[in-house]
């Protein structure tokens, strides 16, 4: 791109967070680039200063500043797609006058949408429902090279459409995730989940077993870091600085004497870790949870793996356009399964969170 340049926002893209429109229109800039070209102001939105997840309106108007020619390009888009040696890899040769992509293995390609299509919980023509393991994360960062959003290179459609994340799980988080697949499902599940209309249920194995068995958990929370300076949230007071309202409700399902307990979350809010937070706040953290549970002097018994014990076990939402609701579960991820194994519970057994208030 020669110089800055601006575009007005479509009405499609009513409500899109602003790193997801630039991840929309500009797939290849890194988000490490564009968080630094909106930390000095170069990216504006209607001439004011934006941050990544400002969400746009449509006839807004979007400053985009000369930005970097890509490099690498992870799937075509506008070049040629021309064979490899002896059609073993696919090289994306990019229009004239813009840098050359390197080599894409077709092997690589067929790989990533057999394994996408492996994890699809439900689909249709708007929208899917994956079943994200343990492990894999949901967008880029430091030091991530694979991840839900790159994967998705490999389903756009005969238009170049790429599939869209309109939320997010924690990397060791498991479970449903949905993805929309066209511009307007992601702008309508988008505003779904703003305005608290999906009802989502979470399953998670804590330590101790809470005394109260079915409660409500309300706190603010806020942005923090812990002692390396990684980034951590915390519990804040009404009115400090960046504090949000988190509110879950949770039930006991089972337990293990008085060691473990099966706890199924109905979060209300959708802060970041909220669920991770409000387990270790009422005391019974998540088990395998490297950020909220101090794990001096408590160990795992024995058979129990040291990884994260969330599952996002189910999602029910209005379907972005016919007049029905999806209602989707995911199964326990192995090493949970696991552990429920281990522990005699049954996932079968009635959830008693399913009766919990919705606000």
């Amino acid at each position: 791109m020669a110089g800055v340049t601006t575009r007005h926002v479509k009405d499609d893209e009513t409500g899109m967070r602003l790193d997801r429109w630039f991840k929309a229109h500009f797939p290849d800039l890194a988000f490490g680039h564009l968080q630094k070209l909106l930390r000095t102001g170069q990216v504006r939105v209607d001439g004011a200063r934006a941050r990544a997840e400002t969400r746009i309106e449509p006839g807004q108007v979007i400053r985009i500043p000369p930005m970097q020619k890509p490099e690498l390009l992870e799937a075509p888009r506008d070049g040629i797609r021309e064979a490899g040696p002896k059609g073993g890899d696919t090289r994306i040769s990019a229009p004239k006058g813009e840098a050359t992509a390197r080599p894409v293995s077709s092997r690589k390609m067929a790989d990533d949408l057999e394994f996408l299509k492996s994890i699809i919980l439900y689909e249709d023509r708007d929208m899917m429902v994956l079943n994200k393991p343990h492990g894999l994360a949901v967008q880029g960062g430091s030091g991530t090279t694979r991840h839900v959003d790159g994967l998705l290179e490999v389903m756009r459609d005969k238009d170049g459409q790429k599939p869209r994340l309109v939320h997010r799980l924690d990397k060791d988080t498991a479970g449903c995730l949905i993805i929309a697949k066209t511009r307007l499902a992601a702008s309508t599940l988008a505003a779904t989940f703003r305005s608290r209309a999906a009802r989502k249920i979470y399953w998670a194995l804590c330590s101790g077993v809470p005394r109260v068995k079915q409660g409500r958990i309300s706190t603010w929370l806020a942005k923090g870091e812990d002692e390396y300076g990684d980034q951590k949230m915390k519990v804040a007071r009404h009115g400090d600085e960046g504090a949000d309202h988190a509110l879950t409700y949770y039930a006991v399902v089972e337990t293990a004497g008085q060691k473990l307990s099966w706890l199924s979350l109905k979060p209300v809010t959708g802060r970041m870790h909220q669920l991770r937070v409000h387990a270790a706040e009422i005391g019974h953290p998540i088990i395998g949870d490297p950020k909220y549970f101090n794990r001096e002097n408590w160990e795992l018994p024995g058979g129990i793996q040291q990884k994260l014990h969330l599952l996002a076990r189910r999602i029910v939402i209005p379907h972005p356009r016919e007049n029905k609701m999806v209602d989707v579960s995911a199964p326990l991820p192995p090493h949970m399964q696991q552990s429920w194994n281990l522990l005699g519970f049954d996932t079968s057994s009635y959830d008693p969170i399913e009766d919990a208030p919705e606000k």
